[in-house]
């Protein structure tokens, strides 16, 4: 059996052709899909901290984003897997900063300096249960 790149078969460099497989890709190589999805499953359930969504999650893009233009390539076989932790890594990254910046409106509202403050001069445990209280009072007011 003769075929257009060797004899038998062959690559025309030893190498037995591979079905489904372009002719000089070589191995497949599936890693950032891989990377992707499982960078985008942690950032999902770590979402609520900066570093499991966000740092996680931006990873995940860009794996994902790496990983889907290898299978648009035909050099990797898991383009799919690569979107679904791109994704995930998305939805992670947007939930996350989401928290993040109301975390950080909480931290700099008037309100919440006005329980530090009260905090600070609390000396018993029900005084800082009064500051909480209030605390409670004045967010829910606004």
């Amino acid at each position: 059996m003769t075929s257009t790149h060797g004899h038998h078969g062959t690559t025309g460099h030893g190498q037995p052709m591979g079905h489904g497989q372009p002719v000089g890709t070589g191995e497949r190589r599936n890693g950032f899909g891989i990377a992707a999805l499982v960078l985008g499953i942690a950032a999902v359930l770590l979402f609520w901290t900066a570093f499991g969504g966000i740092v996680l999650g931006l990873l995940a893009v860009i794996f994902g984003v790496l990983g889907f233009r290898r299978g648009r390539r035909g050099v990797a076989t898991n383009g799919t897997m690569a979107i679904i932790g791109a994704v995930l890594g998305t939805l992670a990254l947007v939930v996350s900063s989401v928290l993040l910046a109301l975390g950080v409106a909480v931290v700099n509202s008037d309100e919440f300096k006005s329980y530090q403050d009260c905090i600070d001069q609390a000396n018993s445990q029900s005084d800082r249960q009064d500051c909480a209280r209030d605390f409670d009072r004045e967010v829910d007011e606004r």
